[in-house]
C-alpha cells in the first residue's frame, strides 16, 4: 500500500507458497529513486530481512494487458542482462494498480561513466592504448598517470562493448527478444568487477515475421535509419544499428548523432553515411516512396575519430553502421571481431591484476553457430580447459 516511494517507506510483500514452498513476508525500504522516466520510477531499496541491496522498477499496470517486460524478464537467464529476483503488485489509495520488478542492484550506468569522463574533459589516447595493451600487468611508476588512466578507461571500453554485445547476442538468439532500447542509461556497468549488464525492458519485444510492429521506438540518438523511414517490419538488427551508435560514442567521448528531431536525425546519419541508394532505402523501408534528398556523399570513417584510431575500431563501427539491416553484423560476429581481441589473451587482466569478468562462457548463444565462429569466440587456452565438447554446451 501507498504512493510513489521515499525514503524510509518500507514495502512489504508475501513470497514462495507455491509447490510446497511456504510462504514468507519479505520487506523493502526504499532509500534513493534511481531513474525516472514515463513508464514510473526506479529506486533503490534494501531488504530488511537478509541486508541485500535491490533495484526496484514500479510500473503503473494496466489491469487490462499483461506486462509484456515481466514476462519477458522471466525468460531470460544471462551474466550480461540483468536478472529478475521476484515481482508484486502494490496498490494505492486512488485504486492505482503498481507492478513492481525486483531486480539485482548494480551500481552504475554506462551514461553515468560516460559523463564523467566528458566532465573531467578526459579523451581517450589511442597510442598510449595501444603501446600499453601488450605490456599490462603490474602499473609502473615510469608510466605517466594520464596514460595509466586512458588504459583502464579503454579496457573498460573493450569490456563494456564485447558484454553488451554478447548481452544482445543472447537476448536476439535465445528468447528471440529485441530490446529496442539500447543506449547508455540502459547498460549497467558494476565498477568493481567491470560486469556489464543489459537492463530496462520496457519497450522490448519478441518480434514475429510477418507481424507489424510501431515505428515510432528507440530513443532517438540510437536510433535506426530504418525506424526514420517508418518501417513496420523491422529485425533485431535495430538493435545493432544502436549498440554501433554506442560503440561510436565511447570512441568520441559524444554521441555520433545527435539529431535534435527525427528528420534532422537522419541528417545528421547522411552527413556520415552519405544520401541512401534507392535500394539502400528499400531494404530499409520497401514501402517508402518519397526519394528526395540532396545528393551527399559519404564521410570516411577514419576522418570521422581521430588519426591514430586503431582500424579494428573502425572496421567494426563501419560494420554496425550500415544502412541496409542484413548487411550489419549480428551480436555473435561482433563478438568475435578483432577488435576484442586483446580481451582473449590467456594472461589478460585487469589493470589492477584481477580477471576479467567471465567473458567467454557461451552455452545457448552457440547452438547454431559454425565451428569457425566458435573458433573466433571462445580463445584457444579457454576451450582446452573446458574440454572437447564445449562447443557443443548449449545444444
Amino acid at each position: 500500500e501507498g504512493g510513489d516511494p521515499v525514503t524510509g517507506h518500507i514495502i512489504s510483500t508475501t513470497i514462495g507458497g507455491k509447490n510446497g514452498e511456504p510462504k514468507r513476508t519479505i520487506s523493502y525500504m526504499a532509500e534513493r529513486v534511481v531513474g525516472t522516466g514515463s513508464f514510473g520510477i526506479v529506486f533503490q531499496a534494501k531488504c530488511l530481512e537478509t541486508g541485500e541491496t535491490v533495484a526496484i522498477k514500479k510500473v503503473l499496470q494496466d489491469r487490462r494487458y499483461k506486462n509484456r517486460e515481466l514476462q519477458l524478464m522471466r525468460s531470460m537467464d544471462h551474466p550480461n542482462v540483468v536478472s529478475l529476483k521476484h515481482c508484486f503488485f502494490s496498490t494505492t489509495s486512488r485504486d492505482e494498480l503498481f507492478l513492481n520488478l525486483v531486480m539485482e542492484y548494480v551500481p552504475e550506468t554506462l551514461y553515468r561513466v560516460l559523463k564523467h569522463y566528458s566532465n573531467a574533459n578526459q579523451r581517450m589516447p589511442l597510442i598510449y592504448v595501444k603501446l600499453y595493451m601488450y605490456q599490462v600487468g603490474e602499473p609502473s611508476y615510469c608510466i605517466c598517470l594520464a596514460a595509466y588512466n586512458c588504459l583502464i578507461t579503454l579496457l573498460m571500453y573493450l569490456l563494456t562493448c564485447l558484454q553488451l554485445f554478447r548481452g544482445l547476442a543472447y537476448v536476439h538468439t535465445v528468447p528471440g527478444v529485441c530490446h529496442r532500447d539500447v543506449k547508455p542509461q540502459n547498460v549497467l556497468v558494476d565498477p568493481l568487477t567491470h560486469q556489464v549488464k543489459i537492463c530496462d525492458f520496457g519497450s522490448a519485444k519478441v518480434l514475429v515475421p510477418g507481424e507489424p510492429n510501431i515505428a515510432y521506438i528507440c530513443s532517438r540518438y540510437y536510433r535506426a535509419p530504418e525506424l526514420i523511414f517508418g518501417a513496420t517490419e523491422y529485425t533485431t538488427s535495430i538493435d545493432i544499428w544502436s549498440a554501433g551508435c554506442v560503440l561510436a560514442e565511447l570512441l568520441l567521448g559524444q554521441p555520433l548523432f545527435p539529431g535534435e528531431t527525427a528528420v534532422d536525425q537522419l541528417v545528421e546519419i547522411i552527413k556520415v553515411l552519405g544520401t541512401p541508394t534507392r535500394e539502400e532505402i528499400r531494404c530499409m523501408n520497401p514501402n517508402y516512396t518519397e526519394f528526395r534528398f540532396p545528393q551527399i556523399k559519404a564521410h570516411p570513417w577514419h576522418k570521422i575519430f581521430h588519426k591514430r584510431m586503431p582500424a579494428e575500431a573502425i572496421d567494426l563501427a563501419s560494420r554496425l553502421l550500415q544502412y541496409s539491416p542484413n548487411l550489419r553484423c549480428t551480436a555473435l560476429d561482433a563478438c568475435a571481431h578483432s577488435f576484442f581481441d586483446e580481451l582473449r589473451e590467456p594472461n589478460a587482466r585487469l589493470p589492477n591484476g584481477r580477471p576479467f569478468p567471465p567473458l567467454f562462457n557461451f552455452k545457448p548463444e552457440l547452438a547454431n553457430a559454425s565451428p569457425e565462429l566458435i573458433n573466433r569466440l571462445v580463445p584457444e587456452h579457454v576451450r582446452r580447459q573446458n574440454g572437447p565438447n564445449f562447443a557443443h554446451a548449449g545444444s
